[in-house]
């Protein structure tokens, strides 16, 4: 509909605004709106602080208190930032790439030719990392279609680039991901969202049962693709605009037919990202409402 591709380009051209302030007030911007989130008592502050409780059960509630009040102003951070990567040439973005750590495992990965799978877990700046691959070879990523056709629109805007296709978590999507690893290619997907019903299966993520996507490790099962861990990781500081992009090998498990032994394995992969820097990872998401079928555990989000 013309209304909506019209909402959508206003959206981009309010991104397009945004992403032409300086570093040090975006910084300073996002870190005010992530405070403000906390303050507020809102949505994504009592899931962080739940998240946190259920993670790391040991620390004292003034101390998750703290360090929930800091992820929100790196998730605010880390939001402006990811408008400005998304409105200007990856020539600048590149610009912002301190240094790539393991990049020899992407080339020899690519270079086999049994296709490579990425999996990019919600840490640092993911689409920073989707423009440094697509930069490295031709990439396709999968995207979960957001409930608002506006939305919509908008994603597959700002993430358009050259070398970048973009597919649906849905049965076409899946076959375009088979056709790309078949042939050779690179797929990227984030492999820490939470899947429908029928789409996963449980298996421990920071020591907690976890509905977990299955798509990641079939796609590998079925192809013989090699699977790579990617980040784009900011470096310390406040003030920092700088990130540096890192791979790290996946467990063989991943592959493999074991597919309990296969799940832990990505999600052993994802924790220990995870536990870099907390900052820097995605708590303010209901990642363990699905409790596992006979447990009798309640939805953990619940009590707020």
């Amino acid at each position: 509909m013309p209304s909506t591709r019209h909402a959508a380009n206003l959206l981009y051209a309010l991104s397009w605004l945004i992403g032409r302030l300086p570093f040090a007030v975006l910084n300073a911007i996002g870190a005010t709106l992530g405070q403000c989130l906390y303050w507020r008592g809102s949505r994504e502050a009592r899931v962080t602080r739940r998240n946190l409780e259920l993670v790391q059960p040991g620390i004292k509630a003034r101390q998750r208190d703290v360090l929930a009040a800091a992820v929100l102003r790196a998730v605010g951070r880390n939001s402006l930032h990811t408008l400005r990567f998304w409105t200007r040439p990856w020539r600048g973005n590149r610009a912002l790439i301190a240094q790539v750590h393991g990049e020899a495992l992407l080339h020899a990965a690519l270079a086999r030719g049994r296709g490579l799978i990425i999996a990019a877990p919600h840490y640092g700046n993911w689409e920073l990392l989707n423009q440094f691959l697509a930069s490295c070879a031709a990439i396709t990523l999968v995207y979960r279609p957001p409930e608002s056709a506006i939305a919509e629109h908008y994603l597959l805007r700002v993430r358009d680039r050259p070398d970048v296709t973009q597919v649906p978590a849905r049965s076409s999507g899946v076959r375009a991901l088979l056709r790309t690893l078949h042939a050779g290619g690179m797929v990227g997907i984030l492999p820490d969202q939470r899947p429908k019903a029928g789409e996963g299966a449980f298996a421990p993520l920071f020591g907690i049962q976890t509905l977990t996507m299955t798509l990641l490790t079939r796609l590998a099962q079925r192809t013989g693709a090699s699977v790579l861990f990617a980040i784009a990781e900011r470096r310390p500081g406040f003030a920092s605009a700088h990130y540096d992009v890192h791979f790290f090998p996946a467990d063989a498990a991943i592959g493999g037919s074991d597919d309990a032994a296969a799940l832990a394995a990505l999600n052993a992969g994802i924790t220990a990202i995870a536990q870099r820097d907390p900052l820097q990872y995605q708590w303010n998401y209901k990642r363990f409402n699905a409790r596992p079928p006979g447990s009798d555990e309640t939805n953990p989000y619940l009590r707020g």
